[in-house]
């Protein structure tokens, strides 16, 4: 299974609608997809139409080592994508793990159990804690969201060097692997100014898909549906797929 991790430690950068709308789309590839959510803000499960009531076990309760992940997984309505679930219990989890052996290594091992997924996407909460740490360290592939705004660069720095750190001390093979444009306006100057500086700055890991800003995006979440199910016409719905087709081309090597 290759793990895809999303983080930036700026939050509001799109890693959440990310998340959510890459995995359907994967899914709708053809691929078995495993969201996994472990932002305490639980937006992704949300996001994939996942209630509270639908929860027996959480991605906090296999990190402590309270059950497997095979048992906190739940399947969502939309094609090919099960997710491991967050609540807001994982807010504990940073205090929690601090005095556990191994911590840094207990979202690795746990999601090392499951041959049956294709690919997971993991979102990470806004933070460099000890959660988006487990992330990392799990991480086959990294994905950066930037927005296409003012201050857009803030907080890339300190994800690199702490990307850095974990490379040499948890996971030789980590390294920044994709840069997302996010929040494209293309009726403002700064949004291409913007574009053109992460591009210079990212070379080729800079995406081609770039995804627009779109109402639509903004209101598929409160509908619990990725965009492509919610408003498969809208301009969010193809960008994510041109995403989806970019990253299975790239990493997944082969057609679904």
């Amino acid at each position: 299974m290759l793990i895809l991790t999303v983080s930036n430690q700026k939050g509001g950068v799109g890693k959440t609608t990310t998340c959510v709308n890459l995995a359907a789309e994967l899914g709708r590839l053809g691929y078995s997809v495993l969201a996994v959510d472990i932002d305490p803000q639980a937006n992704c499960t949300s996001g994939l139409g996942i209630s509270p009531s639908e929860i027996d076990f959480s991605l906090y309760d296999v990190l402590l080592g309270e059950t497997e992940a095979r048992n906190a997984i739940v399947p969502t309505q939309w094609e090919g994508v099960s997710i491991l679930p967050a609540t807001i219990d994982l807010a504990g989890a940073e205090v929690e793990l601090a005095s556990v052996i191994s911590r840094e290594t207990r979202l690795r091992r746990s999601l090392g159990t499951l041959d049956e997924y294709d690919v997971a996407v993991v979102d990470c909460p806004p933070s460099l804690g000890m959660l988006t740490i487990n992330a990392l360290v799990a991480s086959d592939r990294l994905i950066i969201p930037i927005q296409c705004e003012y201050y857009a660069l803030e907080g890339v720095g300190q994800l690199a060097r702490t990307v850095r750190l974990v490379k040499d001390s948890l996971n030789a093979d980590l390294t920044i692997d994709g840069v997302l444009l996010t929040m494209f306006d293309s009726r403002t100057r700064l949004s291409g100014e913007v574009a053109e500086e992460v591009r210079r700055q990212f070379g080729e890991k800079a995406f081609s898909a770039v995804i627009p800003r779109n109402v639509k995006l903004s209101e598929a979440p409160s509908h619990g549906a990725p965009i492509c199910y919610y408003d498969p016409a809208s301009s969010g719905a193809q960008a994510y797929s041109d995403l989806a087709k970019e990253v299975s081309g790239l990493w997944l090597k082969r057609e679904p």
